[in-house]
Order: C-alpha cells, then structure tokens, then sequence
C-alpha cells in the first residue's frame, strides 16, 4: 500500500487521521521564498511552527515528517530542532544543488531519515549527481513547484509527459522509495484521484500527499464529520488500492516469465527460430 501522508498542525486531526489509516502526519515549516514563488496560485501555504511538532508527535503514534526550509543560514539550528522535537523524517525543499542536498544530508546526520524534495529544473537536471550521494532514505516529486519551472499551466502535465516516470525508474534503480502529487478525495481532482493513484501503482511510487481538496479545514470543522470523512475515504483509496496491486503483480509475474524464458533460450546450445 502506498505511505499516504496529511499535512496538518491540528492534533485532534492527526488522530483522526492515525484511527483512518494515514500512515505519516506532515508538518511545513517551509516559508522562505514560497510565497514569492506561488504567488497567485491556490496553493495550501501552512504556517506551522517548530512547537507543532511537539503537539503532532504527542498525538500521532506514526511516523512524524517535518519539512523543513531550504538552506540558509539558520538550517542547522532549524534542523537540530526539528530533530530533538521527534521527527523521525526531515525534508529539504527546493533544492538547486547537488552541494545543498549534501549539506542537509550532514547536519540531519543520520538522526531521521532524509527525504529530498526534488521540485526545481536545476534539480532534475543534476539528479544522477544527487543519486550518487549517500544517506538519502527518500525522494518526492514535488509537481506544484517544478510544473512552475517548467513555464507548465497545470502540474499533472509532468506525469503526462514522462518526467515524472523519467525521474521514478532513476530513484528506483538505486533502491530509493518515492513519491509525487497530491491524491484528492475518489471521484474529486481536476484529474481524478483515481488515476493519479493508478499511476503511482503503474510508475512504483511508495509514498502520497493526500490533497486539500481530500479534506478542507476551511470547509469542515465537526470532529464527527471529519472522523467520518476520513474514514469513508480511506476506506475506498485502500480498496483501489488493492485492486491496482492485483493488476501489478499481473504484470511483474509475466515480465518474470519471460525473462526466465528468454535466460532459458539465450542458454541452450542451438537456437532454432
């Protein structure tokens, strides 16, 4: 199943999203240049704070990921803090450099695991570079920036034109977990949810963001109402889940068939076509 992450700073909402099933409570502490560079667009811009994570890790018993700013000068004490908080995954956003990640790498200093978000042409440009660095634990797509980069209209356009798919076999061919995109609630999503979740299945995704549009705070603030969301749709994202991993395992046993047959061929003494 995928590791399915909600960003919220709302403890009551983190254990209703642990009693659901979410997998990973995702606090952003992201603020410099973002606004800037989302400027006009309906984008979620959180402003959460390094106390929240202590609220989050005492309500949520998952895992705690806490996306931190990009470097800069205050980036080491920002990271030690997030880490004595109880984050057990730290996130480096918008990233230019193969320098910068590097850098995160040595002061989270294997106290969490590191999550690179690569959300930046630069970034995508240098990512056999990036790969190449040791002590990467995951990396997410981040399609709301790069589609930016990129002079796009509409951040799926990267899954449509093979970037996205480009970038996922590079990470998986080195052993790193990944994700991309945001997953809205089935049935809604300018691009419904449920093929954006086929393609994380298609592609070898691990890891989603379930989307504002999954569960507005703006929209919904009955406890009762939102526990029951919550549930009611996890419920139908794990059954299709279940159902696209039916159809994976179709397909990786049939390419292991014909590998074994064309190994079986490529080893017999005479060939006859």
């Amino acid at each position: 199943m995928l590791k399915l992450m909600y960003i919220t700073n709302r403890p009551e909402i983190a254990r209703i999203a642990e009693e659901a099933g979410i997998d990973r409570i995702f606090v952003d502490l992201e603020t410099i240049g973002k606004q800037k560079r989302q400027a006009g667009m309906n984008t979620v811009q959180s402003h959460h704070t390094l106390e929240d994570i202590l609220s989050i890790r005492d309500a949520f018993h998952k895992e705690v990921l806490v996306r931190s700013n990009p470097i800069y000068s205050g980036s080491r004490d920002e990271i030690e803090t997030i880490i004595a908080h109880g984050a057990d995954v730290v996130m480096l956003p918008y990233f230019k450099t193969v320098n910068e990640a590097a850098k995160f790498i040595d002061l989270v200093e294997g106290r969490a695991k590191v999550n690179l978000l690569v959300e930046t042409a630069e970034a995508v440009k240098l990512i056999d570079a990036i790969l190449a660095l040791e002590g990467i634990d995951e990396i997410h797509i981040g399609l709301n920036d790069l589609h930016l980069a990129y002079g796009m209209r509409f951040m799926f356009e990267l899954l449509a034109d093979g970037t996205v798919e480009y970038l996922g076999r590079k990470i998986r061919n080195k052993g790193i977990g990944f994700g991309f995109g945001g997953i809205a609630k089935l049935g809604g999503g300018i691009l419904p949810a449920e093929r954006v979740i086929k393609e994380h299945y298609r592609l070898g995704s691990t890891c989603a963001i379930l989307s504002r549009s999954f569960y507005d705070a703006n929209k919904m603030d009955d406890l009762a109402e939102i526990r029951e969301l919550f549930l009611s749709e996890m419920k139908k994202i794990r059954k299709l889940e279940r159902e696209a991993q039916a159809h994976v395992g179709y397909f990786t046993e049939n390419i292991s068939e014909v590998k074994a047959a064309v190994e079986s061929v490529v080893n017999m003494k005479s060939i006859k076509v």
